[in-house]
C-alpha cells in the first residue's frame, strides 16, 4: 500500500513544491498586472507627511545630458527626431481632492490649492528646503516669508543664478471648488547628466488624502534604458557572441569525437544552450525596451524564466559533478530525489526574486521586495554550497585511497577553480554590500550595472574551466567511469549492503561456532565410547 501511494516522506516533498508552485504563480500575477517601463505610472497614491509638508515620489533614473536641443515643449514620437535628446515628460497628471477639501474654498477664487513637481538632480538635494536658512521647515513660513527668503505656501528652494540646471519646479493649481486639477502636458529638457529624483509635493494641511494619477515618461539619449541599463544592452550583447563562440568550438569538438561522449557531456551542452538562448533574450528585451519605452512582457518573462533555469541547472551541474557523476558513478542512485528537490525550490526562489527585478516600474534604486527574496535564495546557494564541497571532499578522498591518479588530478584542477570561484564571490559580496551602504541614493549608478555583470562573467568563467576539463576527446576512460575501478554508484545502497554482508557474516560465524561445537561434541563422546571399550577389553 505504501508503494503504491507513496511514501510519507514523497507525500511531503511533492506537496512542499505544490505549495511552492502555487506561491509563485501568486507572485507572478501580481507583477503581470504592474508591469511598466521607465514609464512611471501613478493609479491613485497619496502623498505622505515629512516636516511641514506632504510628498509623492515620482520616480528616479539615471539621465544624460541630451546632445540637442529641444525646440518644443512636446516631442514628437517618432524615434528618429528623439534621437539625442534626454527628457521627463509630464502625461495625464491628474490631481484629486477629497469633497470637505473643496468645500471649504470659495468658487470665486482662482487658485484654491498648489502643487509642484520638483524635479531635483541628487547632488543639489540640500536646496530643498529651508536647511540654508537653519530651518529644519521644506515648505516656507510665515517668518521666512516676511524675511523674503521664500514665498508662502510654497516649497523652499534655493536658487543659484549661476546654474540654471539647478532644481525645476512646474505648478498645478485647483481652481474655485473643483475636486480636480490636471496638469499641463509638457517636457523638461534634461541639459545635464546626473541622477534625477521627482517629487510632487503641496504645503496646504487642507490638500491632506490628496491622490495623484497619470504618468511620467523618461528618456535618455540614446533610447528609454534607465542610465544604470543602458551599459547592460552592449554588454548582453557581447555575452551572446561569447556563448555562441564557446557553443561552437565545443559542438565541434562533440561531433569530432561524438562515440567517446560521456553522458555528462549532454549536459554540460544543454547549460551552454540555456547560456546562449538567455543572453540573447536579454539583449532583444532590452532592445525593444529602449527603442519602444515599454518592457515586452513576453520576451522579459522568458528571459526571466531561462535565467532562471539556467542558474539551477548550472548549480546542479557542479552538484553533480562534484558528486563524481559520470566519472566515479554511473547513476545519482537514492540521492537523486533530493537533490532534485533542492533544484526545484532553488528555481522557484530565483524566478520570484528576477520577476521581482525586472517587472514593474523601473526605478535605479533596489526595493524592500528584493530584499525579502534575495535571502531564500542567499540560504538555497549556500546549501549548494556547502553539499559541493562535501561531495568534492568524498570525491578527492575516494580517488586518492584507490590511487586514481588521473581523475584526481582532474578534481584537483576543478576543487581549485571551485574554490577560486568561491572566493571571488565572497569579495564581490563585500564589495557589493559596501557599494550600496555607500551609495544609498544610487550618486553611483554609472558603475551599477557592473555589479550583475560580474555574476554573469563568473558564471560564464566557470562553465569553460569545467568545458575545459570534461571536453570530449579520444581518450575518455581518463575521466569516464569504468566498473573495473570498482567505483560505488550508490553511497546509500552501498551502506544497506554493507550492513547486510556484516548481519550475514555475523551469522555465518555464529552458525560455524555451533557446529564447531557439535563437532568436537561428537567427537569427544565418540572417543569416551572407545575408552570404555578398551577397558571391558582389559
Amino acid at each position: 500500500m505504501m508503494s503504491a501511494r507513496g511514501s510519507p516522506r514523497d507525500l511531503g516533498s511533492k506537496g512542499f513544491i505544490a505549495m511552492t508552485m502555487n506561491t509563485f504563480s501568486m507572485i507572478l500575477l501580481f507583477l503581470i498586472s504592474e508591469v511598466g517601463a521607465s514609464i512611471h505610472e501613478y493609479q491613485n497614491e497619496t502623498f505622505m507627511r515629512r516636516s511641514n509638508s506632504f510628498f509623492f515620489h515620482g520616480g528616479s533614473e539615471g539621465l544624460y545630458a541630451s546632445r540637442v536641443v529641444q525646440q518644443h515643449s512636446q516631442p514628437s514620437e517618432d524615434n528618429n527626431s528623439l534621437n539625442g535628446k534626454s527628457f521627463i515628460r509630464f502625461e495625464s497628471i491628474t490631481f484629486r481632492r477629497t469633497k470637505e477639501s473643496s468645500e471649504k474654498k470659495n468658487d470665486m477664487q482662482q487658485n484654491t490649492g498648489l502643487i509642484e513637481a520638483i524635479i531635483v538632480k541628487v547632488r543639489d538635494r540640500n536646496n530643498i528646503g529651508g536647511a540654508y536658512l537653519n530651518s529644519d521647515a521644506i515648505c516656507c513660513t510665515p517668518e521666512l516669508a516676511k524675511e523674503n527668503s521664500c514665498k508662502l505656501g510654497e516649497v523652499i528652494i534655493r536658487e543659484n543664478p549661476d546654474d540654471p540646471n539647478g532644481p525645476k519646479r512646474i505648478q498645478t493649481f485647483f481652481a474655485g471648488k473643483n475636486e480636480e486639477s490636471k496638469m499641463v502636458i509638457q517636457t523638461v529638457d534634461i541639459k545635464s547628466t546626473g541622477m534625477y529624483y521627482l517629487y510632487f509635493m503641496f504645503c496646504d494641511p487642507e490638500l491632506k488624502d490628496t491622490v495623484i494619477s497619470g504618468r511620467t515618461v523618461w528618456r535618455n539619449p540614446d533610447g528609454y534604458l534607465p542610465g544604470k541599463m543602458m551599459p547592460l544592452m552592449t554588454f548582453y550583447g557581447l555575452m551572446s557572441l561569447a556563448y555562441l563562440f564557446l557553443g561552437l568550438v565545443w559542438f565541434l569538438r562533440f561531433v569530432q569525437y561524438w562515440k567517446d561522449v560521456i553522458q555528462l557531456h549532454y549536459h554540460i551542452t544543454a547549460v551552454i544552450g540555456l547560456g546562449m538562448v538567455e543572453m540573447a533574450l536579454w539583449y532583444f528585451e532590452y532592445a525593444n525596451f529602449n527603442s519602444t519605452g515599454s518592457r515586452p512582457m513576453g520576451i522579459t518573462i522568458w528571459a526571466v524564466t531561462f535565467t532562471a533555469v539556467k542558474k539551477t541547472v548550472s548549480r546542479l551541474l557542479l552538484l553533480v559533478v562534484s558528486m563524481g557523476y559520470g566519472v566515479m558513478r554511473p547513476t545519482l542512485g537514492g540521492i537523486t530525489s533530493r537533490v532534485l528537490l533542492l533544484g526545484v525550490v532553488y528555481f522557484v526562489a530565483s524566478e520570484a526574486l528576477e520577476l521581482v527585478e525586472h517587472l514593474g516600474n523601473i526605478n535605479d534604486f533596489s526595493g524592500k521586495a528584493r530584499l525579502f527574496l534575495v535571502l531564500p535564495v542567499a540560504l538555497l546557494d549556500a546549501c549548494f554550497i556547502l553539499w559541493i564541497f562535501q561531495s568534492l571532499s568524498k570525491t578527492l578522498e575516494k580517488l586518492q585511497i584507490r590511487r586514481i591518479m588521473a581523475k584526481l588530478e582532474l578534481y584537483r584542477k576543478f576543487t581549485n577553480s571551485l574554490a577560486v570561484t568561491v572566493l571571488l564571490s565572497v569579495v564581490w559580496i563585500g564589495y557589493e554590500l559596501y557599494f550600496n551602504a555607500s551609495d544609498p541614493l544610487s550618486e553611483l549608478w554609472r558603475r551599477a550595472w557592473i555589479i550583475p555583470a560580474f555574476w554573469t562573467l563568473l558564471a560564464y568563467f566557470l562553465l569553460l574551466v569545467i568545458c575545459i576539463l570534461w571536453a570530449p576527446s579520444q581518450n575518455p576512460t581518463r575521466y569516464a567511469y569504468s566498473e573495473e575501478t570498482g567505483d560505488d554508484f550508490d553511497e546509500e545502497a552501498v551502506a544497506l549492503a554493507g550492513a547486510a554482508v556484516k548481519v550475514t557474516g555475523d551469522m555465518a560465524i555464529v552458525l560455524e561456532r555451533k557446529d564447531r561445537k557439535t563437532l568436537v561434541g561428537a567427537d569427544r563422546h565418540v572417543f569416551s565410547l572407545e575408552d570404555r571399550e578398551e577397558d571391558k577389553k582389559e
